[in-house]
């Protein structure tokens, strides 16, 4: 049996009779950039998130750069950023002109907890970017009591958690604003690029709408230097369809992680995800000290897996110097996490057969 690391195909095989429909709707509307049926997402959106407003763009890095240039972050400030996440966290601070500052991972865990983030303050910090990393919300209790005590702007980086819970909040709901991603293989995921910001800062909106479309509210008319970055009315549509059903889909992840949690407890040389709060598994990332013979093993027993993330991003040249010397506690855990497969279409007997094939790997 071969377990694909995710199942892109089996779910739009699914929606086939509603994706032709919605093809129709959108040739036959005559209106490909903007317009309702964007606004419609970006409403629905917002509202799921518990958040008052939705700008659509073209991507989640550009979401997330948005976020902070309509926040008023730019040159000559730092943001607070996490040594382990994607690169785009780190790219977005960049392409406003700041300078991202890393923050190691809490003990034990994945996401940078408070105490990390306080570690990287310096006089110049002027906004804190939390990951809600593999779809679990960072401890944003202790964040936003560290930004307020600082005068910090917090925009969530919420590209891996959409539906994630914590602390009484969803993803989206803490921070001035949250920027989301809808690539394919997101928990909410696309037929191509997309992303979004949500905030209820009304200010934040109107200047995040201006700096997507060119930095202009009408047309021929440009008030400021923007991008042209719209999410388009086929993503939406595609997105309104696929949003009535995240929280089935998100509850599917819950239920593999579980038995991945049931089954694969008290192995020695492998731990595994504590899940604070409820997350929605965008990932399900173990430990293991044999990580590199763990990962041959599997693709042997055909379980495809993959590794997120293989570097802290401060080992990447574009980055070079801005993290500590090799042995950070970044480095280690870079070193031995290892991404499972897991997805609203995966099977009890693929579930079954990765349990399996990982206990075979420790001897029973």
């Amino acid at each position: 049996m071969t377990i694909p690391f995710l199942d892109l195909a089996a779910a739009a095989a699914e929606e086939r009779a509603e994706l032709d429909a919605i093809w129709a709707r959108f040739l036959e509307s005559g209106r490909y950039i903007l317009g309702p049926e964007v606004e419609a997402f970006e409403a629905a959106f917002a509202r799921y998130c518990g958040a008052a407003e939705g700008v659509g763009t073209g991507n989640g890095l550009d979401a997330l750069a948005i976020a902070l240039e309509a926040a008023g972050v730019g040159p000559g400030d730092e943001v607070l950023v996490p040594a382990h996440t994607f690169i785009a966290t780190w790219l977005a601070v960049r392409m406003v002109g700041a300078t991202p500052v890393p923050a190691e991972p809490e003990a034990g865990g994945y996401n940078a907890g408070a105490e990390d983030f306080a570690a990287a303050l310096t006089e110049r910090t002027r906004a804190i970017v939390p990951v809600h990393l593999y779809g679990e919300v960072a401890p944003m209790a202790g964040i936003l009591q560290l930004a307020e005590a600082h005068g910090l702007t917090v925009i969530e980086d919420a590209a891996q958690a959409h539906g994630a819970e914590r602390d009484g909040g969803r993803a989206g709901s803490f921070g001035r604003a949250a920027a989301f991603s809808f690539y394919p293989a997101k928990n909410l995921g696309a037929l191509g690029d997309g992303g979004a910001l949500v905030t209820s800062d009304a200010g934040l909106a109107a200047q995040a709408r201006r700096l997507r479309n060119y930095g202009s509210e009408r047309k021929y008319e440009h008030d400021e230097a923007g991008r042209n970055s719209r999410l388009d009315p086929l993503q939406a549509m595609i997105l309104s369809m696929r949003l009535a059903r995240l929280d089935a889909a998100n509850s599917a992840r819950r239920a593999i992680a579980a038995r991945y949690r049931e089954g694969l407890a008290g192995i020695d040389g492998l731990a595994l995800p504590e899940g604070a709060g409820a997350p929605v598994w965008h990932l399900y990332v173990v430990r293991a000290a044999e990580r590199d013979r763990l990962a041959a093993h599997l693709e042997g027993e055909g379980v495809q897996t993959q590794i997120h993330y293989p570097r802290p991003v401060y080992r990447f040249p574009p980055f070079a110097g801005a993290g500590p010397a090799a042995g950070s506690p970044a480095d280690r855990l870079c070193g031995e996490i290892l991404s499972l497969p897991i997805g609203p279409h995966q099977s009890e007997a693929q579930t079954e057969a990765v349990i399996a094939a990982v206990r075979g790997f420790y001897g029973g």
